[in-house]
């Protein structure tokens, strides 16, 4: 689904996926593509009214001026640095299969509370799909749009709207309005920021967890007595690799992960220059790692593993919202890294846990929408067209390189 375009790709062959050892899958490449991109309007006609009624969540200048510490403050306006601060996470129970644990796997007891646009909930949605948890973990998902509130459930009309509607974009079921109204309920004293995802045991009424690295690991793991072949040899965290995953994670989650949020929510020139930097050094690492020190499709070759869910949220997010909103333009993913670019396309087009979760209206709305402090006038920009290049094809500039 794209906000801009309808993107008709004419596929000549086919992609499959067929599941191979252990956590690891085949892909059988299609021979090309060609596709034909026509510009669409339709995709914008309730944009406005969509706009509109996120606009009511939104207090007065006058009263969000009154408090240093609202939600849409991504830099606290005292700090001086300008630097960008990511709170840490507050609930950190598990789901165990210990005996006597408080939380234990039990289908149809857990919920996800997600955002499409957030690219830390995204992760915990790939990998409840890759270990086949649909029917055991339900999840729903926000409203696009963010105010100083936080996120918001949509209501019935919205959730049939076209570029809001989405699989798990509904109301909330208990008629919460609000993400945080589910923190409160748990902690009416809670101060934080109200963050997605958020693991909901539906039979206790309490948090579980609301750090997506570690209800990442439940899900690869604590649901295994419950699901089939071949979703319980999926292991997106070998013992064997435990030891490269976690040192891949250490410099990716801050300069790539979070290094766009650094970059983009710098308040003064210094630390915007100094961050962009250091995210484009490491980007420059992760292409050379996958151009010469990989031999398959994944960063660790044939075996795909949480390092490729974590690093691909941010990716497939690059060049439709971070290039030009978060001011990452010293390249582009599609022109500048082509193994990146490759690697990126491969779990998109060739594995649905990856292209079915991602929601391209949502992302492009949230960010362009709800941080008004970089962008005060809303506009959502039209381009890149399309959001993501078909599997085959190439921008003329790489194309003339090849």
């Amino acid at each position: 689904m794209s906000i801009r375009s309808s993107i008709s790709p004419l596929l000549r062959g086919t992609a499959s996926l067929s599941h191979l050892s252990k956590g690891s899958f085949r892909i059988t490449r299609s021979s090309s593509f060609t596709s034909s991109i026509k510009v669409s309007t339709h995709r914008y006609l309730s944009t406005t009214t969509n706009f509109k009624m996120a606009a009511q969540d939104t207090p007065s200048g006058k009263e969000v001026q009154k408090d240093d510490n609202v939600i849409t403050n991504w830099v606290n306006p005292s700090d001086k640095s300008g630097e960008f601060k990511r709170q840490q996470s507050t609930f950190r129970s598990f789901i165990s299969s210990s005996p006597g644990s408080e939380f234990p796997p039990e289908a149809g007891r857990y919920h996800l509370y997600v955002s499409y646009a957030c690219p830390w909930a995204n992760r915990t949605l790939i990998a409840r799909k890759l270990k086949g948890l649909e029917d055991i973990i339900s999840f729903s998902v926000v409203h696009w749009h963010m105010g100083p509130k936080g996120w918001r459930f949509v209501t019935d009309e919205e959730a049939e709207q076209e570029d809001v509607k989405g699989e798990g974009v509904v109301p909330h079921e208990g008629g919460l309005s609000h993400l945080r109204e589910v923190y409160f309920g748990v902690n009416p004293e809670y101060e934080g920021r109200f963050t997605v995802p958020v693991l909901w045991d539906k039979k206790g009424g309490k948090i579980v967890n609301n750090e997506s690295s570690e209800i990442l690991r439940m899900l690869n793991s604590e649901f295994n007595g419950l699901i089939d072949e071949p979703f319980k040899s999926v292991d997106l965290y070998p013992e064997d690799l435990r030891r490269e995953i976690d040192e891949t994670h250490e410099w990716q989650y801050d300069l790539i992960n979070n290094g766009v949020y650094k970059s983009g929510f710098a308040t003064t020139q210094e630390a915007y220059e100094r961050n962009v930097k250091a995210l484009f050094e490491a980007l420059d690492r992760a292409e050379k790692h996958l151009a010469d020190g990989t031999e398959g499709p994944y960063w660790f070759g044939e075996r795909l593993t949480e390092v490729d869910i974590r690093l691909f949220v941010t990716i497939v997010r690059f060049d439709p919202v971070y290039v030009q909103h978060f001011k990452c333009n010293i390249r582009d993913i599609r022109s500048g890294y082509p193994a990146i670019h490759k690697w990126m396309r491969n779990l998109y087009w060739n594995i649905p846990a990856f292209k079915d979760t991602t929601n391209f209206n949502h992302i492009k709305f949230h960010y362009t929408k709800s941080h008004t402090n970089i962008n005060p006038l809303s506009i959502t920009p039209l381009g890149p067209v399309p959001d993501i290049l078909p599997r085959w094809e190439e921008v003329p500039a790489v194309s003339f390189r090849g």
